[in-house]
């Protein structure tokens, strides 16, 4: 139940911003601009997989944004390798599907121009490093839906491929603290 009332009051302070809420609960926001006439704010990052296996590693980021009353879903994908890393790229047919416990399954659309992953060499660690931060909608009605169940899958139609991601129902990391719970 305890679940439950935090879900829903970290929605209503993203969503609707209530003071109330923003009282009960611990509203945290990494972006808070309220410019008249064009409010925003978004959540920090939050891991929600990881993949690490010799000399490389990949991390997939959400973080929840409001704009205008409208509710985004900021991607985030992180990849380190010594070798070149596979590039990863979106366009208007690209989608987030997210597998609730429940086996409902919450569909984001990609809101933005066709877009792929960019490397950088980190001359510090000698590691090249890809990344990519893209934004998608929710279709009507699925924003709710997040609050019936826990995440077990996440799957990802990039330009060309799908990718499957698993779940976790935590991810402890020596380097990014807290623990993170995913599937919550």
């Amino acid at each position: 139940m305890k679940t439950i009332f935090t879900r829903l009051a970290l929605l209503g302070c993203l969503i609707y911003g209530s003071a109330v809420l923003a009282q009960q609960t611990d509203c945290k926001f990494s972006v808070e601009d309220k410019t008249p006439g064009q409010e925003l704010r978004t959540t920090p990052e939050y891991l929600m997989h990881e993949y690490a296996c010799g000399g490389s590693a990949e991390f997939l980021f959400f973080s929840l944004s409001n704009s205008q009353d409208v509710p985004i879903l900021n991607f985030q994908l992180l990849g380190k390798s010594k070798d070149f890393s596979k590039m990863y790229c979106f366009d208007k047919d690209s989608r987030v599907y997210i597998q609730l416990a429940n086996n409902k399954i919450v569909t984001l659309v990609y809101a933005g121009e066709d877009q792929c992953s960019i490397m950088i060499y980190d001359d510090k660690e000698q590691v090249n490093i890809r990344t990519l931060s893209v934004p998608f909608l929710f279709i009507k009605g699925s924003f709710e839906d997040l609050e019936s169940a826990p995440i077990s899958f996440i799957r990802v139609k990039y330009s060309g491929e799908m990718k499957d991601y698993p779940i976790n129902t935590a991810l402890t990391r020596e380097t990014m603290k807290p623990t993170y719970k995913p599937d919550r």
